[in-house]
């Protein structure tokens, strides 16, 4: 059901009650807003937190990855027998 909010001078809005309650948003919560022309759509949104890695942590995972020669040569034989 369309509702009218008021933006404030600094371009702030509030959300109805009703509709924080029902879309589980709450004070500090992201939204996120699309603009798609002619309207405006505000969803719930979610913030994840991003690890970060040192570059010998990652060096050290490459070189774990490495393969041997031997398990090297298996795949590609077996790549190559499928084509």
């Amino acid at each position: 059901m369309p509702e009218t909010l008021v933006v404030s001078s600094r371009g702030q809005i509030t959300l109805p009650a009703a509709t924080r309650k029902r879309l589980g948003i709450k004070g500090g919560d992201v939204v996120i807003l699309e603009d798609r022309g002619n309207e405006i759509v505000l969803k719930p949104g979610i913030v994840l937190e991003v690890q970060h890695y040192s570059d010998d942590q990652i060096a050290q995972w490459d070189a774990e990855d490495q393969l041997g020669e031997h398990e090297r040569r298996r795949i590609l034989d077996a790549v190559n027998r499928r084509q």
